[in-house]
Parts: structure tokens; sequence; C-alpha cells
């Protein structure tokens, strides 16, 4: 099945209860290839009244082993950044627009592979619900395939890192690099700063 057929995981998303009833019911969707390939899907973790959600991108490999959201080497850096900008990760709700790892084997190495728009539009009916029952006031956009996800492909980026912009719904939103980019960069003291000075926008939105 090509992306662009995927069923979407509407059928598989309940629409009423909360945040056990949501994380009980991922592990039956179908609604695009994913699930055929990892180990397992990734839901959300954090309160459920977190007044800030940050998305990040897709599970990595450490996730997908582990079934937690951030808790590889991108998770750790995001763990140092959230410190120094001064927002205490237990008190933020963390996901990503797509729920399970995209990879492709080299050798008995997996490598991230980057979902396809049809695995972000697939996906986004669980992201749509988390938003619905977290209700934070302000979202944090990690990387392109969140923004995608949530703003659509003519929002960039890099165009707008740190600036306050709004969701479809008047949400409030600031976006910024995924912190896995700040891990393989070659300029990582210049890049990690700008990643904390986002963070740290987005922390004084709701100071």
């Amino acid at each position: 099945m090509q992306p662009d057929e995927f069923a979407g995981a509407t059928r598989w998303v309940p629409q009423n209860g909360g945040i056990r009833k949501l994380r009980a019911a991922l592990s039956d969707c179908r609604g695009c290839d994913l699930q055929e390939y990892a180990e397992r899907v990734v839901p959300g973790e954090g309160p459920v009244r977190a007044r800030m959600m940050l998305v990040g991108e897709t599970p990595g490999d450490v996730e997908d082993k582990e079934g937690h959201v951030f808790v590889g080497p991108a998770g750790r850096l995001l763990d140092k950044a959230l410190a120094e900008a001064g927002i205490d990760r237990s008190e933020v709700y963390l996901t990503n627009a797509v729920k399970h790892f995209r990879f492709e084997r080299q050798g008995k190495r997996r490598i991230h592979k980057t979902p396809a728009v049809g695995h972000i539009v697939a996906c986004h009916p669980w992201l749509d619900r988390e938003l619905t029952i977290v209700k934070p006031e302000l979202v944090v956009i990690l990387g392109a395939v969140a923004a995608r996800s949530l703003l659509g492909t003519g929002f960039k980026v890099t165009e707008h890192r740190g600036e306050r912009v709004e969701l479809p719904d008047g949400r409030a939103a600031v976006a910024t690099v995924h912190p896995s980019a700040v891990v393989r960069s070659q300029e990582f003291r210049r890049d990690f700063a700008d990643f904390v000075k986002d963070l740290r926008a987005a922390a004084g939105l709701l100071a």
C-alpha cells in the first residue's frame, strides 16, 4: 500500500474518554503500515492537564525498543535544553506527530527514516485527540514533521523558529528544530544555544 492510500487512524481513535483510553487504543491502530515493522507503538507521556505540549517527529530506535517518548540521544539533549530553559520536563506533555518508528536497515542497524506525508496525515487523528484531552495553552513544535502535521506544508520552521504562531484552532504555538538536529550538528554549541533560546521564548509565553 502506498502512503497516499493509507486508511488513516480515525476509526481507531476513541472520541470519548481520557488519556488512558487513548493509550490503550493505540496498539490496535492499523491506519498506516508502520505498525508492521516497528516493535511497539510509543504514546505521549506527561500530565493530563499540562500547560505546555511538546510535539516531536516520530519515535527513534531507543524509543521503539523501550516504548517511551524522548528517551534516546535526542531525548537526553532535550532534557538538558529544557533544564537550561527553566522548563520542568515532568510538567510538560511530550508526544510525536507519528507514533511508530520508521526506519531502514543497514546491516543490523535500524536507521531513522523521515515519515512520509501519508504517515503524518494518517496519524494526525491521534495527535488531534491528545490536544483535545490535554488542552495545553501552548504547543512547542519540534521540527518539520511536527510542523507539517500541525500547520501544513506552507510553514517553514527555519523562517519562524522562536516566534509565537497560532494553530488552526487558535491555540498558541512556538516552532523550533527537532533536538536530533542539534545532536547531529557540526556547530553544536551555537545550535544548542539557539534551541535553548527558542524554548525560553516558549516558556516566556506561559510566564
